[in-house]
C-alpha cells in the first residue's frame, strides 16, 4: 500500500489522488507555502514539493515576483 507524501499513512484507492509522481490523500495535497488544498494536474512542482501557480509558485520562483512592477510588484520571502 503506498503512503502519502505528506502525512506518511497508507493511502487506500478510493482517497487516492496522483500527482507529481505520488500517491496523495486529497486534502494531504496542499501548496508547501499557503496551505491551499490543489487539484492533481493543476499545480507547479518544485524540489518534488506542490504550489499553487498562482501566487506561490510565481513569486517565490518565478523571474522577480509578479505583478506590473512598483509597488504592485510582490516577491515572497523563503
Amino acid at each position: 500500500m503506498p503512503k502519502c507524501p505528506n502525512c506518511n499513512k497508507e493511502v487506500y484507492f478510493a482517497e487516492k489522488v496522483t500527482s507529481l509522481g505520488k500517491d496523495w490523500h486529497r486534502p494531504c495535497l496542499k501548496c508547501e507555502k499557503c496551505k491551499k488544498t490543489l487539484t492533481a494536474g493543476s499545480h507547479a512542482e518544485h524540489e518534488g514539493k506542490p504550489y499553487c501557480n498562482q501566487p506561490c509558485y510565481a513569486a517565490l520562483f518565478g523571474p522577480g515576483g509578479f505583478g506590473r512592477g512598483g509597488a504592485e510588484s510582490h516577491k515572497f520571502g523563503k
